[in-house]
């Protein structure tokens, strides 16, 4: 098989089952996934009470403490680089929230309640309009190099902090906010259905930042905000286009644009929740993602192009919407195992690209995904 760029992109993360009554237009009843297709073998987790997840408990715990210290390194809410060559204020901000979050805690109570209720401040305050220049456009600046892609990552974040603590004064900042957030979002679609950087209708999209916009969108539909319907159908249709006939998912609409192992995971994780459980589209992306992990087991280079994390989220998130529960079940055991022998002795994954802040969220994010707290996780 020929080998992938890992591109980095957030992989559209299941609706909460209160939305689904709300999504029918793009939504519908999950239908048996022909299984025939992949063979995966069977493989139990372990039991709530076994000792890999105790391990994997005290790594994800140690991993919300890392963060926590960081974060109180800053004033505002926000996360340091911590080594990383790049840096993106806004996003690291929301899946740090995400990742306190998903150990239970709420903006206004548990244990990382403090830290949760600071992330979330700083993302609202990047949303008055004085930083990004316009009010619900969530970024350091008008400039932002990271753009709609951290304004994804923002509003998901923001959904879920509401969808826990829906009361109280942050709540309805958070409630007041949204609906600006996602005409952001609604107004910046180009006329491929896709998204970019900037907050423009312009001619440039591609598929990282458009699997972003949808799962935000879908997140604030839970909340009961508006959301435009022909602005959905729109991004899945541009999704479904950025398909390659072998089933893996492209960079973009152009045939020669590069595919990827985590793109594929977003694509494919995408369909699931637009209601596609089933279909020619499906099928071709569960194979070359099975076949693809599968190659990855028996010896080929795991991180395509320094971008583990990411990935493994990816495909996480995909797998675990999948109907056919073996799948995440025989690949999650493995994976888990990889990830405890990576974790640092401060309690962070390293990232030299985006720096350990964002590697921790996305590690502790997946060791989560099996305790089902935080909204965006439930099938």
């Amino acid at each position: 098989m020929v080998s992938r760029r890992v591109l980095l992109a957030l992989a559209t993360l299941a609706l909460p089952s209160a939305a689904l009554a709300r999504a029918r237009d793009v939504q519908g009843p999950a239908p048996e996934v022909p299984r025939e297709r992949v063979q995966a073998p069977v493989q139990q987790p372990g039991s709530p009470t076994s000792p890999r997840d105790d391990e994997a408990r005290r790594a994800f715990l140690r991993g919300l403490d890392y963060l926590a210290a960081q974060q109180a390194s800053h004033q505002d809410g926000s996360f340091p680089r911590a080594g990383g060559a790049q840096h993106a204020p806004v996003a690291l901000a929301a899946l740090g929230a995400l990742a306190f979050m998903a150990e239970g805690s709420t903006p206004s109570r548990g244990r990382y309640g403090r830290e949760v209720a600071l992330a979330v401040d700083y993302l609202l305050a990047r949303a008055d309009g004085q930083t990004s220049g316009a009010r619900g456009y969530i970024a350091v600046s008008v400039d932002d190099k990271w753009g709609m892609h951290a304004h994804g990552y923002a509003v998901l974040a923001l959904c879920n902090a509401f969808t826990l603590s829906p009361l109280g004064e942050r709540g309805k900042r958070i409630a007041a906010l949204l609906p600006e957030s996602i005409g952001v979002i609604e107004r910046s679609q180009t006329s491929e259905g896709g998204w970019f950087y900037f907050p423009t209708a312009g001619l440039e999209h591609e598929n990282s930042v458009t699997v972003v916009q949808l799962q935000a969108m879908r997140a604030a539909r839970n909340c009961g905000v508006k959301v435009n319907a022909s602005v959905v159908a729109k991004a899945v249709d541009y999704i479904r286009r950025c398909q390659s006939e072998d089933g893996s998912f492209r960079y973009g609409l152009d045939r020669t644009s590069k595919s990827s192992l985590a793109l594929t995971a977003a694509g494919l994780a995408t369909l699931q929740n637009a209601g596609r459980y089933d279909g020619p589209e499906v099928e071709r992306a569960v194979r070359e993602l099975w076949a693809e992990i599968m190659e990855r087991e028996r010896g080929a280079e795991r991180a395509d192009s320094g971008f583990p994390h990411y990935e493994r989220l990816y495909v996480a998130l995909a797998l675990w919407t999948h109907s056919d529960r073996r799948l995440f079940e025989r690949w999650f055991e493995l994976e888990r195992a990889h990830v405890l022998k990576e974790q640092r002795a401060d309690g962070s994954w390293q990232d030299e690209q985006f720096g350990n802040c964002l590697a921790t969220s996305m590690n502790c994010l997946f060791l989560s995904i099996n305790d089902g707290l935080l909204p965006l996780f439930e099938r």
